[in-house]
Formats: structure tokens, sequence, C-alpha cells
């Protein structure tokens, strides 16, 4: 396969939906090709959508872009149901389940003497598909192939591999995204053999719970690849606990007997996809600042490491400093060799990028390249120049200070506190009076944003000109989609939390 035939899979495409291409927008479905992007488009006024979902890092509907029909559920997504019924239960609300499927990615010698990641084992094995399923169905696993070897043919037999755990996205031209979580590691065995890949495909974002789930499925596999049957089947029969909640896993192992696995989802469910320690520890306080900037106006952006683990928890955290607003354009956390091409895309993107790649991904203008290796020689090697001064200064150093307060050391529960509370106030300032110019005609009547109001109203000149730029975003612009078509009396969660905030300012000047 040439790298020609992949090198548009990932390139985000923004059009405006007409009436003719409603369904299809120049693409056949059946003609979609799996990838860690998605194409855009906006949501016409009136439309319905999914509100915000809290729960995963791609608040409103990373699984389905507002305002996109919702096309026929694909045929690795139609088994999802468990195989009892079960009565509903408060802790199981997110009404969604762990996973899809598990496949194993073993690197097979070819006839040419090169290693072919391919699939060697699938649960549950999809039987009775048709031709146009069982079409679907490939493209999906050679997807999965790339991106849990996206090195290509490069390997070589190991006597010692340190295991890693990584995440991707697969998204559909429908919008939707569904993660594969991977675990990469030695099989147990004598001599020198290839590494082999563990991969879950679910639609449920939370990394720290299938890193656990991994650990399992690690354990199991060093006895008996029987051995992870029954586990994925309890696993899979099991709902998706609502954060906060726990769900235990009955599961019995030759020689230990029946183990009882608890799984916890955190109360903080926007945060549990994402480990915010990796972030602080490849970068410094004032240049996550700078990457923040530049993604906040949503310019190209390669970040550059030997480990995917790091990549993918780095653009993941990333990701999440924008909270409430979400990231629209091309996003692929770890680019397969195959699909390097993505780099020339002339619109926004995060991607992450192997380090022995580095060198063809970094000659391209207008670009911000970030160097996330241990013992770099400088952090940034492209920059447009202005990262240091796109946020408004004083907002800047507030931020700067609020991280301070954190150990140097700092848990994860830790981090989760602090980073919010340092991140979210300035959207807080800077655009938390929106609801305040979204005018409407009457009661259940849509709104309409009043831009130029709105960004006036603000005093400060360096806010001002900041936010000016910030409202031509694609982020934006959703989110002020929602905000109109939203009841009066719904508040989403910015809302709420600008509410909180404005509470603490008024007791705070009473007491002075």
């Amino acid at each position: 396969m040439s790298r020609r035939s992949w090198s548009f899979s990932s390139v985000r495409l923004r059009t405006k939906r007409t009436s003719e291409d409603e369904t299809s927008d120049g693409f056949r479905r059946r003609d979609r090709l799996f990838s860690s992007v998605r194409e855009n488009r906006r949501r016409p006024k009136g439309s319905e959508g999914d509100g915000a979902d809290p729960s995963t890092d791609k608040p409103r509907g990373n699984e389905m872009h507002q305002g996109v029909p919702k096309e026929p559920d694909s045929p690795l997504s139609s088994e999802l149901a468990p195989v009892e019924e079960k009565p509903r239960d408060q802790r199981y609300t997110s009404g969604q389940f762990f996973f899809e499927y598990l496949v194993v990615v073993s690197l097979k010698k070819t006839k040419s003497g090169v290693y072919e990641p391919q699939i060697t084992y699938q649960f549950p094995k999809k039987d009775g598909m048709v031709r146009f399923q069982k079409e679907e169905e490939e493209k999906t696993l050679k997807a999965i192939t790339l991106f849990c070897f996206p090195e290509g043919i490069n390997w070589a037999p190991l006597t010692e591999y340190c295991s890693e755990t990584f995440s991707f996205v697969l998204t559909e031209i429908d919008g939707s995204r569904r993660n594969g979580y991977c675990r990469r590691l030695l099989p147990h065995g004598n001599g020198a053999r290839p590494p082999e890949a563990y991969c879950i495909i679910s639609k449920v974002a939370c990394f720290g719970l299938f890193s656990k789930i991994f650990d399992e499925v690690e354990k199991r596999r060093q006895k008996s690849m029987a051995m992870i049957y029954p586990f994925m089947q309890s696993l899979r029969e099991a709902p998706f606990p609502a954060p906060g909640n726990t769900v235990n896993i009955k599961s019995f192992i030759p020689e230990s007997g029946t183990e009882i696995i608890s799984l916890t989802r955190p109360i903080d469910s926007w945060l549990e996809h994402v480990d915010f320690r990796v972030l602080f520890r490849c970068l410094t306080d004032e240049e996550v600042l700078q990457v923040f900037a530049a993604t906040v106006l949503e310019r190209r952006i390669i970040f550059i490491a030997e480990e995917l683990g790091t990549l993918s928890q780095v653009i993941h955290a990333v990701t999440v400093l924008l909270y409430p607003f979400i990231w629209q354009h091309t996003l692929i956390s770890i680019v397969p060799e195959i699909l390097i091409d993505v780099v020339m895309a002339p619109t926004p993107y995060l991607l992450g990028v192997q380090k022995r790649l580095a060198d063809q991904v970094t000659d391209q203008g207008d670009l911000l390249a970030v160097d996330l290796s241990e013992g770099r020689k400088q952090t940034f090697i492209r920059e447009n120049g202005d990262e240091d001064s796109i946020l408004p200064h004083k907002l800047k150093e507030e931020i700067l200070q609020a991280l301070k307060s954190r150990n140097e050391n700092a848990t994860l529960e830790e981090l989760n506190r602090v980073v919010p509370e340092a991140f979210l106030p300035f959207f807080m300032k800077t655009v938390g009076h929106f609801s305040k110019y979204i005018v409407r005609n009457g009661p259940g009547q849509p709104g309409q944003f009043q831009k130029r109001n709105f960004y006036k109203a603000l005093e400060s000149k360096s806010t001002r000109h900041f936010v000016k730029k910030f409202v031509e975003t694609q982020m934006f612009d959703l989110f002020i989609q929602e905000a109109e078509q939203r009841p009066t009396n719904q508040n989403g969660f910015f809302e709420q939390k600008i509410a909180e905030y404005q509470r603490k300012v008024r007791e705070k000047t009473k007491k002075h």
C-alpha cells in the first residue's frame, strides 16, 4: 500500500452542509476510512443534538458531532447489548458498556522478510456478516493495526521490551468517534521474539480504567490466551458505571481461584481520560501556556517524542485544558508512518509524531513543533514567534500563580484539582459573560449571539484583543450554537461554574 493512498485520510474537511449533502457530503459511507480525525460540519440553526457530556474528554458528544444526522450503527457496534438484560441501576446511569471488542495484533514475518502487523485474536468474533459489513470490518481492523504499530515494518525480534500503554481515536466520516486503547508488550516466551499489542475499542473515554483492565489482560496472557476470554466476557456484560461509582468483575484464574476486580470511575469524570503528570513532566508551566495559547487559536501543532504513551497522554491533556470548549479539528495522537503526509494539511491539527520522523515534519511553515523528548536541546523546534504574547499578560500570570500552588511531585488527584482551577477561570474572565449577549425573540425561541457587543463589553484592551480572535474559532462557534439552542432555564456546566465563581467573588468583596 502506498503512502499516497492514505495521505488524505486524516485531513479534516471543513464544509457547510447543504440539503444535497445531508448524508453523503461527497463521500459514500462505505468508502470511509477509519483514522484519528473527524470531518467538521456546522450545525444548522434550530437543529437538535445531544447536550454537553462531561463524562468524556470530548464534551458535547465527540461520539456524534453536533448537527450530523446519526447513521445506522456500524456492524462493529451492533452487539453492545449485554447477554442478559439486567435492571437499570443508578450506578450505571451512563447507559454505556465498557467495550466493543478486544483484538491482539501480532507482528508476522512476510515472505519478503519484513514484519507486518496482523490481527491474530479477536473477541467477540463477528459472524454472519454480509459483504458490506465484512468490508467495513476489514477497514477498521486495518486501521487498528496501523495505530498499534505506527512504526510500520521496521521491527526485529527482541529479548527485552518495556511494555507501554497508549490510546488513539477512530473516527468515521459522520464525525462519530471510538477510542482505541493499546498495550504493547513482549509476549511470554524464550529467545528473541517480536512484541505484540492488545487493543480495546470502546466508545468510553477513560484511560485510567482501561489501563487497569490491561493489567488484568496481561496477567492472564502470561498463563494462556484462553484465560483472557472469560474475563473479557464478564467485562463486556457489565454496564459502565456512572461517575464516582464502582463495578465489580468476577474472574476465575487457575491456581488463584475466583478474583473480584473492582473498577471505579473518578467523580470528576471529564478528567478521567487524562493524566496531567505527563504533560507537566515534559514541559515547564511557561511552555504549557505557550502550547495552550496556540491551541486556543486553533493552530497547527505537532508533538514529538520517543514513547507512544507520552504522545497520546500529552495531546489528551492539552485538549482538556480547553474545557469547556472542544478541539474540533484533526487530532491524531500517534501518526502512523504511512500517514505522515498529513502534516502538509493546511487546516488546524494536533499531531503526535515519533522522534525518528521529526525531520519529515518540521519543515512546514506556520507550525508549532514541540519536542517532548528527554535531553532535548530545545522544546520548540519550530514556532510562529508570538505564542508568548497571545494570552492577556495579567490572566497568564494568574494561571502561572495558580499552577505554582501544586506540590513538586503532585499526585494525579492533586493535579486534577489544581489544573482545572488554574485554566477554567481564564475562560470565565474572557468569555464568561456570553449568556448576556444571546438575545431571544420570545420564550422557547432560539437565541442570537451578539458578537460585536459581546467583545466590546470587555474593559481590558488586551483581553478584548484576545477575545476578538477567539470568537472566530470553530470551538467557540459551536459552543455558542449550542448555547443559542439551549432553553433559557437550562444551564450547562460552564454556566454553573461561572455562577459559583461570581458568588465567591461577591463573598470575597463583602469581607473586604
